[in-house]
């Protein structure tokens, strides 16, 4: 039988070293708000040429002066997901992107779906974000105070910012990008790390 509890000063030391490495990660290198809080426009791109690959999209996409671009594998081999920081409000646009893609890689591919995020609504969604983190928070810490007592709400909540703090701390150093299905990951830490708290 191993007894866990004699190595708990050395667990609570690695925990410090942890929550204090993240939080400044935080403070230093911050985190990487993807297209839904910084604004921008998403494509989701499919293509029947098995030669295009996401080096050959990043590469078409960098010529096009679109800003930060982000292109990753979405759903069936096929399928691309297309994030960058330029936003227009021409119609035409899009179809500027289309002429100068077929130019370069052909017109095997077609765009499934566009989307644009403009930097009021993506503020917004930041702001909705961090306010439903922290009523989630309040709520539990209220909840625990007047089922038990003071003292086990405050070790409660101090055991959720360490869940939660580890979590973002992993999304700072691997410079994850942070839109708002993390958002929803991160309630459902806060939630499972309630649940076992108490």
């Amino acid at each position: 039988m191993i007894k866990f509890n004699k190595f708990y000063k050395l667990f609570n030391l690695i925990s410090i070293a942890l929550v204090t490495g993240s939080v400044l990660l935080l403070l230093v290198k911050g985190l990487n708000f993807g297209v839904d809080f910084k604004g921008g426009t998403l494509i989701e791109l499919r293509t029947n040429d098995k030669q295009i690959d996401i080096t050959l999209l990043r590469k078409s996409f960098n010529t096009m002066d679109l800003g930060d671009v982000n292109v990753k594998k979405f759903g069936n081999e096929n399928d691309f997901l297309i994030k960058f920081e330029k936003q227009e409000s021409r119609k035409d646009f899009i179809d500027i992107i289309k002429n100068d893609l077929t130019a370069q890689i052909g017109d095997t591919f077609d765009f499934r779906r566009v989307e644009n995020v403009g930097p009021k609504v993506s503020s917004e969604l930041l702001r909705s974000g961090i306010i439903a983190i922290a009523t989630s928070l309040a709520a539990m810490l209220f909840y625990i105070w007047i089922r038990f007592e003071w003292q086990f709400s405050l070790g409660a909540i101090l055991a959720l910012f360490h869940d939660v703090l580890l979590t973002l701390g992993f999304f700072s150093l691997f410079s994850l990008e942070i839109n708002l299905s993390i958002v929803a990951a991160v309630l459902t830490i806060v939630g499972y790390s309630m649940n076992d708290t108490v």
